[in-house]
């Protein structure tokens, strides 16, 4: 289950086959294998060793995806980091996973300076950057890289339970966790999304949000292991993806919730350009149904839905069942078993609501040097998700809110998704998001903040007045409603409701 030998397998058998596209760089197997022989070795001529800890700061660029492959070739564990932190949170992470190598981009070179000191473990030569740098001793990737052989690197000799990488949680519920994936894990991320969205060496996949996030992962792997062509964009922009899946006949891609919305939102939005699209996935958080039905009205037989956590449990609305079950957010895959458990853990029977818990193969093996929290998250074998919902009979999994999310008013659950669902109704609504904020009446009541299509087409009083008469309960009724322009989102695109509930919960961390 060695990850590393998928590369030099599609050489051997398909060596001139398009395998990364980005920007003006379209590159076949063989190229795109020399670029990650070169980095692999040069990796191992820093001294760098099987298990060592390789840090990435760095935007969706190929020096990104060419470290993922590379560490997969020689043993290291590659740590991606998320390009919006900043200072002490930045070394923070690089000390909690003891890396010795970081490869980040120019951007990061004055930030990193700042905390050299705070990150001992990094010596001066394993600072590696994609540009130009000020501090001493640092390497220049393209130059390093240039001066490496692109021979393959000596076998490493992996095995399945050898980490491949650690991937930070978002910190949006406390402090960040370094979520642990093995070989053999990835390779389960290869062949089951690989027959769950229908690829084959054919397919042609794009992807526009940040890689460095775990939902990456869910098109990048299966599209390495069928040798399909991936396309990496800098960023996601409705115009430009639109002329990418036309000019390219994508087939498959994989987005944000947030991405979604604003695809269906812009002008250039064409049904007949995306048309070579056989499957459009969304993960990281609830699509709310008024965009599930648009997208698929608009491209019919192409929607798939994915609830899942990093640490490794999951379901998928499949498309063909999503006629059937459009509220549903599917079944767990095969091999992985779903229960709903009350909060003494006795399982529920079908349409009781509670915490969803899970396990199958690709479950993490722990957070990284955190036992406690491992055993916290992981009973008898079971993933507590945290998360609510409930199945039906036919064992389909509906989410019902995020436990952290849900609101007690008046000593009554309130669950913001189904708040959001009226307000996304409401044509002057772009997008959005319900949180609880402090009530001397009733503890929590809640806030919605909202995005609009068009500024100024509504007030957020009449906004108010809108959603309050449209709700089923009284609890269920907005104290307020903040316009936004946009709002606080993770690389991966998700809202940060606990960035935006902060101003109103300082010093009660209860809420934090």
């Amino acid at each position: 289950m060695n990850i590393g030998s998928l590369l030099p397998r599609h050489v051997q058998h398909r060596p001139e086959h398009t395998a990364v596209v980005f920007g003006d760089h379209r590159l076949t197997f063989l190229e795109f294998n020399s670029r990650v022989n070169r980095l692999a070795n040069a990796l191992l001529g820093l001294g760098v060793k099987k298990g060592d800890k390789i840090a990435t700061i760095l935007p969706n660029c190929l020096p990104l995806l060419e470290t993922y492959w590379a560490v997969a070739k020689t043993g290291a564990i590659v740590v991606p980091l998320s390009s919006l932190l900043r200072g002490k949170a930045l070394a923070s992470l690089i000390g909690d996973c003891e890396a010795q190598t970081i490869i980040a981009s120019d951007d990061f070179a004055e930030t990193l300076a700042t905390v050299k000191k705070e990150i001992p473990r990094v010596a001066d030569d394993h600072f590696v950057f994609t540009g130009s740098s000020p501090l001493l001793g640092s390497q220049n990737y393209n130059d390093l890289t240039r001066r490496a052989s692109d021979d393959e690197p000596p076998d490493a000799a992996i095995v399945d339970d050898d980490l491949y990488n650690i991937i930070y949680s978002s910190g949006t519920t406390g402090s960040p966790k370094g979520i642990v994936h093995t070989h053999y894990i990835r390779a389960c991320y290869c062949m089951m999304f690989a027959s769950t969205w229908r690829m084959s060496p054919e397919s042609v996949v794009l992807h526009c949000g940040s890689i460095v996030f775990n939902g990456a992962f869910l098109t990048l792997m299966p599209s390495m292991y069928l040798g399909a062509t991936y396309i990496l964009a800098k960023a996601f922009e409705p115009q430009s993806f639109v002329e990418v899946v036309e000019r390219e006949q994508v087939t498959h891609t994989m987005m944000v919730p947030s991405q979604i919305v604003a695809l269906l939102d812009s002008p250039y939005f064409s049904a007949d350009a995306l048309k070579s699209l056989e499957m459009i996935g969304t993960v990281g958080a609830p699509l709310h149904m008024e965009h599930k039905e648009k997208l698929s009205r608009l491209l019919p037989n192409r929607f798939y839905e994915l609830y899942g956590l990093t640490e490794g449990f999951l379901t998928v609305l499949d498309k063909t069942h999503y006629a059937a079950k459009p509220g549903s957010v599917g079944l767990p895959q095969p091999f992985f078993e779903m229960r709903i458990i009350n909060d003494a853990g006795k399982e529920l029977p079908a349409r009781q609501i509670g915490e969803i818990v899970g396990r199958g193969p690709a479950l993490m093996p722990g957070y990284y040097k955190r036992p406690d929290l491992t055993a916290q998250a992981i009973v008898d074998g079971w993933l507590r998700t945290g998360d609510v919902g409930y199945a039906d009979e036919d064992g389909f999994l509906y989410l019902v809110d995020r436990r952290k999310d849900m609101i007690i008013s008046g000593g009554i659950n309130v669950y913001p998704k189904d708040i959001e669902e009226i307000i996304v109704q409401h044509p002057a609504v772009r997008e959005a998001a319900v949180f609880g904020i402090p009530s001397e009446k009733w503890g929590e009541t809640p806030l919605a903040a909202v995005i609009l299509r068009q500024e100024g087409s509504i007030t957020a009083d009449e906004l108010r007045h809108w959603i309050n008469e449209r709700v089923d309960a009284k609890n269920q009724r907005v104290h307020e409603v903040k316009i936004m322009e946009d709002f606080p989102r993770s690389t991966a695109g998700k809202t940060l409701k606990r960035t935006l509930r902060e101003p109103y919960w300082a010093g009660r961390d209860e809420r934090m």
